[in-house]
């Protein structure tokens, strides 16, 4: 059989079984699913070294202190801040408005993973997916399909010893993009998570399924007078080390105040950044960017490398390359996104032109995705929060590790919405809230007597539909007039909960 007719069938088999296993993770308790999802969270933090040095050594991409930093923060650090987050039965209650949120897994998520980020994005979204009790299946990106299905086979042998059913988490090994199209279009397929380049997101939009997609991340990054020189150039250059700029987040370009522009420029050399002269400038170019898109060559590649392959030479320990510019637009290629460590380099003479300077970079292919602003000022930071495209606005702090959540109190992921500015549905940083249905049961409180005496149990997070094997017989009807007591209504709830055909209350 043909690789792309093969890819079809396994896709087909993969979600066939995956949702039969959703069935199965629809009865699964809130204890249930957290016990799973623990023990994968524990399977691939053991694991995220290793699993790192596999995704360097196939895609040749990266760093693999950057990838283990990330497989662990996809772990370990997502697990912690998700570990108490309501995904089964009543999530939400309003007692005094008589309305309860009951969250339902949405059932068969297809997931795109890249190969800029393969193994942590794999594991972030068999984590998210699971805590909402769906079945996932992955389709990885043909450069990084081993190390993506190692870390499925990772989460899988840790989930089926926690108790998950078999087939609950699937991945694709011969990929074709007949095979991802099978996958994302299958009648059994309930929702997408694409990450990846702008091609997969729209096939996963174009799929007439509910998609999750993600934007291209063009991040500008503003030093205004107030700032920390030495501090925001120390958070660029470890944000541009980190990985070698594979994330999405990372700053592309970055716009100066002119009355700090020397003490930048003086620090950034300090920090061993190489500022590239007007004829190295014209050799990068066309190497760094083909057309419209950064060159996959050069990718998550060290600076030396990447000015090697531009015909020019820098010292060995260079981190960064600079490319001072005047506009931005298609005569500045170098004002595109990037995902390796060259950065843009603009100075403005006050805040108000870097603000609309940083207007400019991202309507040029980052709208809604991250701005960073380093600033010791008050009211420019809130200018800039207030009115800029972005939905991710991080101070004074490096823009890969913020806009993911690594330095910053945001929710950890890898798929990072855009808004309806980037052409995404959210804005958020994805996770398991996002892998819900949210069914509302609510009463009539204006001439209902029974309404008023209704009361649902305290323990709303142990309360999840279908918990109980057997449970007590159906309550008779009361009589006409009369309400159902307290204790009456919770037997109604339980007798209703353990019928597997009975969808809502």
């Amino acid at each position: 059989m043909d690789s792309d007719l093969q890819s079809v069938q396994q896709a087909r088999d993969l979600v066939t079984r995956a949702r039969a296993a959703q069935e199965r993770l629809s009865l699964f308790t809130q204890k249930q699913a957290d016990a799973v999802c623990a023990a994968m969270a524990e399977a691939g933090f053991r694991e995220a070294e290793r699993l790192a040095k596999l995704a360097v050594e196939e895609t040749q991409m990266g760093r693999v202190d950057s990838k283990t930093f990330k497989n662990t923060f996809c772990t370990r650090d997502l697990w912690a801040a998700m570990k108490d987050m309501p995904t089964c039965g009543i999530v939400r209650r309003d007692d005094k408005n008589m309305v309860y949120e009951i969250a339902e897994p949405m059932g068969v998520v297809a997931a795109i993973v890249p190969m800029t980020n393969p193994t942590s994005t794999a594991l972030y979204k068999i984590l998210i997916a699971l805590k909402s009790r769906n079945a996932i299946v992955v389709s990885p990106h043909p450069r990084a399909a081993r190390c993506i299905a190692e870390s499925c086979r990772v989460m899988l042998e840790a989930a089926l010893k926690a108790g998950a059913p078999d087939g609950c988490i699937g991945c694709l090994t011969t990929v074709t993009l007949e095979g991802t199209t099978e996958l994302m279009r299958h009648k059994l397929t309930s929702v997408i998570l694409s990450t990846g380049g702008e091609g997969i997101v729209k096939a996963a939009y174009s799929s007439g399924k509910p998609a999750y997609g993600v934007g291209p991340g063009n991040v500008p990054v503003f030093i205004e007078k107030s700032a920390d020189a030495r501090q925001a150039v120390k958070c660029i250059v470890e944000s541009q080390l980190f990985d070698y700029g594979t994330v999405c987040a990372s700053e592309q370009s970055v716009i100066v105040e002119a009355p700090i522009a020397d003490a930048v420029r003086e620090e950034f050399r300090r920090q061993k950044a190489y500022f590239v002269t007007p004829d190295e400038k014209k050799k990068m170019e066309p190497v760094v960017i083909k057309g419209s898109l950064h060159n996959p060559d050069v990718v998550g590649q060290p600076a030396p490398k990447i000015a090697k392959m531009c015909g020019f030479a820098v010292p060995d320990d260079t981190t960064v390359l600079i490319v001072e510019m005047k506009t931005v637009g298609p005569q500045e290629p170098i004002s595109r996104e990037k995902l390796c460590p060259v950065l843009g380099f603009y100075v403005e003479p006050d805040w108000h032109a870097g603000c609309e300077r940083s207007l400019q970079v991202l309507r040029f292919g980052g709208m809604g995705h991250t701005l960073v602003i380093h600033s010791r000022n008050p009211e420019v930071i809130m200018e800039f929060a207030l009115k800029k495209p972005a939905y991710r606005l991080c101070v004074n702090t490096g823009s890969t590790q913020g806009a993911i959540g690594a330095s910053t109190r945001l929710f950890p992921s890898m798929s990072l919405g855009c808004g309806t500015s980037g052409g995404n549905i959210s804005a958020d940083n994805i996770g398991p809230q996002h892998l819900v249905n949210v069914k509302r049961l609510a009463f009539d409180l204006a001439g209902d007597p029974f309404a008023s005496q209704m009361k649902v149990t305290d323990q709303v997070s142990d309360f999840v539909p279908f918990q109980r094997e057997k449970g007590p017989e159906k309550p008779a009807a009361a009589p006409a007039g009369k309400p159902y007591t307290p204790a009456e209504m919770e037997q109604m709830l339980l007798y209703n909960g353990r019928k597997r055909d009975v969808r809502s209350l």
